[in-house]
């Protein structure tokens, strides 16, 4: 394949309907060949591996993936791939690296050439034609559980993935890219006054947002506006030119705090692009106000298509946050932010 002028492109996409539930996968080089194909219960960033996984194995040749999933682009643009393997598929956090069954033969197969194929972020949903195509077979097959292909385009096609496909998405949130920040409350960011544990973190924040909303323009930080890193968030979000949702568990969940952090919270939320409230009466009992909080966190995972955690690794409670998120978005779409020492 290929036209002698230069490697052939060949788009790949995943959906699930649910995370996890069934899935679908598709590649399709732009107005030639294409494949798709179902999974009875997997996840979204499983069907993305896939996808590219089947595209390598079927097609000879130079090839550019083009994808709009940062977790199979940034595997090779940025090498996590060489240090899962230095590590024995352990990652960063020593644990095992998820999806290793999908990944290990794709890396295999580029690792064979590595002159044969590279690999290009397309932002999703952005009118790329071929985009759209891999999108909408994805979706397809999830939807059907039947898988099909041609050597030509499809004349037909059904309805385009949305972000968090499955998830029920929240119509008061805003277009764009959606990054949660969770993470430590003020006794492990130095106390609840200012201090220099807590403007680190704060600074940091405000850096990778930064940064991040050079890659993605249309960046949107959710938060809880919780006292400590979600608070954090909020002003570095400010601090960054970054719009920020406040995710609201109840009403009035800063009604204990003292008077001067009352005010500081209300700072915040007019500060917010929006609100999304997600229980209309405050809880009657610290259980049901516990409960509320975990409701909130689930909800987080599911809307959002990346986060940050704050977290020293070692606090249990965040701890189990963040490995929510992981289970939720893909490990190496959860950010660690690590709180300066003492």
């Amino acid at each position: 394949m290929g036209t002698g002028t230069g490697p052939a492109e060949v788009y790949t996409d995943g959906a699930c309907l649910g995370n996890p539930g069934p899935g679908g996968w598709a590649w399709a080089v732009p107005g030639g060949r294409f494949a798709s194909g179902a999974a009875p219960a997997t996840t979204n960033q499983r069907m993305e591996v896939q996808a590219a996984l089947e595209a390598v194995r079927s097609l000879d040749g130079p090839l550019v993936v083009v994808s709009d999933s940062t977790y199979v682009v940034n595997c090779f643009r940025d090498r996590w791939w060489e240090g899962w393997l230095a590590r024995n598929w352990m990652n960063k956090a020593k644990k095992p690296v998820a999806n290793r069954d999908l990944w290990e033969p794709l890396i295999e197969a580029v690792r064979a050439d590595p002159t044969r194929v590279t690999f290009r972020w397309v932002k999703g949903h952005s009118d790329d034609p071929a985009n759209d195509l891999v999108d909408r077979l994805a979706v397809e097959a999830a939807r059907t559980q039947v898988g099909r292909t041609g050597d030509a385009p499809p004349d037909s096609l059904g309805p385009a993935d949305t972000p968090g496909m499955g998830a029920d998405i929240d119509p008061r949130l805003p277009e764009g890219r959606l990054l949660a920040v969770i993470g430590h409350k003020p006794p492990e960011l130095g106390g609840y006054e200012a201090n220099p544990t807590s403007e680190s973190v704060r600074s940091t924040l405000a850096e990778v947002l930064a940064a991040k909303r050079q890659v993605d323009p249309d960046l949107v930080v959710l938060t809880g506006l919780g006292l400590g890193a979600e608070q954090l968030a909020a002003e570095a979000a400010a601090e960054a030119g970054v719009p920020y949702v406040a995710v609201l568990p109840y009403p009035g969940p800063d009604s204990q705090w003292p008077s001067g952090s009352r005010k500081a919270f209300q700072a915040l939320v007019d500060g917010a692009q929006s609100t999304v409230l997600l229980q209309s009466k405050a809880p009657a009992s610290k259980q049901l106000a516990g409960a509320a909080l975990r409701r909130r966190d689930a909800w987080l995972a599911r809307h959002a298509q990346e986060a940050i955690a704050v977290w020293d690794g070692a606090e249990p409670a965040v701890g189990r946050s963040v490995r929510a998120m992981q289970d939720a978005l893909g490990e190496d779409d959860v950010w660690i932010v690590t709180p300066p020492a003492g």
